[in-house]
């Protein structure tokens, strides 16, 4: 056995960042990793997915700018790149990084075998056991979520792994789903050369978007040549030289790759649970300084991913940042501060969380969707601008088509949501995020003077929009 303060399950990101914390605080802490350490963000996620997509978005942004001729994309150097920024699947830097950090790694897989003791499995079969004086903190995030299909052994369908990884393009690629892994890979593969079939159980894509978010994509995806089958299902699927698949409408759709893009998973299924009288398999549920609940002592701690409330890379990284503040509090034995906003807190998942789907239009949110607010029962006042009247959107492209919207709380004067899509729009999300995060209120936002001519000026067009707008026509409850 070796005793550590901390015990960290998953050297991803999230694992990372509590480490990091709990490390350069003084307590001596240790990750496990049964893959590569940067996890599946760096791999299989965020990394190569965005180098796919950057010079398929750019090339498109670039096409319609006068004077420039782009050219065919390189597909081959397109695919480079993408291995380039996936460090060739090659985590020495980030081993290096722990080591500079202070932070021990230990390779395996590890599972807990009871309170505050975790046992790792390695690769010859032998089992290293654990044992923390503070804490264990579960950061494993998630896997593709697989409906039940026959045979899938047989079928060899792609994960969001697959998509981000493939060395060829398939001439024909179906995907199954309507969610961002959906519609990014179906933007980045149809721009690469496949026929792209979008096979989409509901009437629209990406339905926890603002509808008019998602009708612009909708709409590009079309434009470029992307078949999209909305309520729509797949009954069955065969492979022999290529891949059969029946639809719900009795339709018979052959394609080379089948890319199951239907959601996420929680990586709890062999982690011990039962040990400690939580059920595998599930998500972690976990209170605002990521305690796990009902666990006697307050020492197990479920970040990231895992706990399912913002299944979003930077968002599990600010969770890690908060985490490890209240594990090195609790270890030094200071209270903790659980007011909304404090740094033992984590208040942005409920209220501020930035999200920016790179698509064709890019779409920027950040906190409440007019759904939402619907859901939530919330008095919004909801205001409106076409992106392509400002004129910095004149200066981005020519024919610039995008919109925005901001959803205000009547009462207080301050932002509670905000959408942007648009070509270019990533980078207006930061000042909504800001400005949501800070309770700006309207009177104020006033003197945040934006620079012309950028797309930013549209903040002060949506100002002026809800100024002249009648109070009657506000209301979006």
């Amino acid at each position: 056995m070796r005793i550590f303060d901390v015990v960290v399950i998953g050297a991803g990101p999230v694992g990372e960042n509590v480490a990091d914390r709990t490390a350069a605080a003084g307590l001596s802490t240790v990750i496990v990793e049964a893959e590569l350490v940067g996890g599946e963000c760096s791999y299989w996620a965020c990394e190569p997915s965005k180098a796919l997509l950057r010079p398929v978005l750019l090339h498109a942004e670039a096409g319609g700018m006068p004077g420039i001729n782009p050219g065919p994309l390189d597909v081959e150097a397109v695919l480079r790149h993408r291995d380039r920024m996936s460090s060739g699947w090659n985590d020495q830097p980030q081993v290096q990084w722990l080591e500079q950090a202070g932070i021990t790694l230990i390779r395996g897989h590890g599972r807990l075998s009871g309170p505050r003791t975790v046992d790792v499995t390695g690769a010859d079969g032998a089992i290293l056991r654990l044992s923390a004086r503070h804490a264990v903190a579960i950061c494993t995030g998630t896997r593709a979520a697989i409906p039940p299909l026959p045979d899938l052994a047989a079928l060899r369908p792609w994960t969001s792994r697959e998509a981000t990884t493939a060395t060829r393009v398939p001439p024909r690629l179906a995907i199954i789903g309507g969610g961002v892994v959906a519609v990014e890979m179906a933007t980045a593969w149809q721009a690469l050369g496949s026929r792209v079939t979008l096979v989409v159980r509901e009437s629209g894509l990406l339905p926890r978007m603002e509808r008019f978010a998602a009708g612009l994509v909708t709409d590009e995806l079309r434009a470029s040549g992307v078949d999209l089958r909305f309520d729509t299902t797949l009954t069955a699927a065969t492979r022999a030289t290529d891949i059969r698949l029946v639809l719900s409408d009795g339709e018979v759709l052959h394609t080379d790759e089948l890319l199951l893009a239907t959601g996420r998973a929680p990586r709890t299924d062999d982690l011990g649970l039962e040990t400690v009288g939580l059920r595998p398999g599930t998500w972690l549920s976990s209170d605002d300084t990521y305690t796990v609940p009902g666990i006697p002592g307050n020492w197990l701690y479920a970040v990231g991913d895992v706990n399912q409330r913002a299944l979003l890379t930077h968002q599990g990284k600010y969770q890690a940042r908060i985490a490890g503040t209240v594990i090195t509090d609790r270890a030094r034995n200071h209270p903790l501060d659980r007011s909304q906003w404090s740094r033992h807190t984590g208040t942005a998942d409920h209220a501020a969380v930035p999200q920016v789907l790179f698509t064709d239009p890019e779409i920027a949110s950040v906190g409440l969707t007019t759904d939402d607010a619907a859901r939530l029962g919330r008095d919004v006042d909801i205001v409106d601008y076409d992106l392509g009247g400002v004129a910095g959107a004149h200066q981005h492209s020519p024919g610039y088509r995008g919109r925005a919207r901001i959803l205000l709380d009547p009462a207080r004067g301050t932002v509670l949501g905000a959408t942007f899509a648009g070509r270019g729009v990533a980078e207006l999300l930061q000042s909504a995020t800001f400005a949501i995060t800070g309770e700006i209120p309207l009177d104020r936002l006033w003197h945040a003077v934006p620079a012309f001519p950028t797309l930013s000026e549209v903040w002060l067009r949506l100002l002026e929009t809800y100024r002249d707008t009648p109070a009657s026509l506000r209301s979006g409850r």
